[in-house]
């Protein structure tokens, strides 16, 4: 354990830029190698952006249920605390959630003029607009942890009418602590019914954010190997 101290004690930003970098510049020098190397990686993160927008999938149709519910409250005077605070939670994880999917079926748009001027051109401007994306979306990603853990700091509890159950939370405190300390959580869980704490809906914009970041930069990687972009169905301006 000692001899992986000095690399486990890395500076951050090496894990986050240095190291990506690197194994884009190996992928553009062992094409073949690193193809071998990452191909099962791809597909596992294929699987993983395909089940980030059935997620946002799944979110746009709870923002409907919620417009549902909020119109059949009102026709039959009832009240729905928290339904519009809810509906804007729903909202962000769509938006979010369906960020890297969006990239790797080429919903986004790209502005591509100079990348079809000629094919050795395209390339490099494309790689290096690419590299530039992912340093910016991993920048994101960081910041946005970052918001969660000072919202759970502060402790910080929406503004609105809109309430959570205690078990809801344990449930997520579970992944932020050890094994060792789960039972602990649950005898200390009650069934009341709490103000929404802030980092619950700011999670699907850490999540997404970080999607997006892996994806770009995997997109990057296979751009490399390959030659040719992966995003196929791109708009184009």
């Amino acid at each position: 354990m000692r001899d992986w101290q000095p690399f486990l004690g890395l500076p951050l930003w090496v894990w986050l830029f240095i190291f990506p970098t690197v194994l884009a510049a190996f992928c553009l020098a062992y094409r073949d190698p690193a193809e071998r190397l990452l191909r099962p990686v791809w597909r596992l993160l294929d699987r993983v952006y395909l089940g980030a927008g059935v997620a946002a999938s799944c979110f746009m149709v709870a923002i409907l249920l919620l417009i549902v519910a909020q119109m059949i409250a009102r026709w039959s005077s009832l009240t729905f605390p928290g339904s519009t605070e809810y509906a804007g939670y729903a909202m962000a994880a769509t938006s979010f959630l369906a960020l890297a999917h969006a990239l790797t079926r080429g919903a986004h748009i790209r502005v591509s003029i100079f990348l079809n001027m000629n094919r050795f051109l395209g390339f490099w401007l494309d790689a290096v607009a690419m590299w530039v994306a992912a340093v910016i979306a991993t920048y994101f990603a960081r910041y946005a942890i970052k918001t969660n853990i000072m919202s759970e700091l502060l402790n910080d509890r929406t503004q609105g009418q809109d309430f959570v159950p205690e078990w809801l939370l344990s449930f997520f405190a579970m992944f932020a602590n050890a094994p060792g300390k789960w039972a602990q959580i649950w005898a200390e869980t009650g069934s009341d019914w709490v103000y929404t704490p802030v980092w619950l809906p700011q999670l699907p914009m850490s999540i997404g954010t970080v999607l997006l970041a892996v994806a770009i930069w995997d997109y990057l990687t296979r751009l490399l190997v390959q030659r040719e972009t992966s995003i196929i169905s791109e708009a184009v301006e």
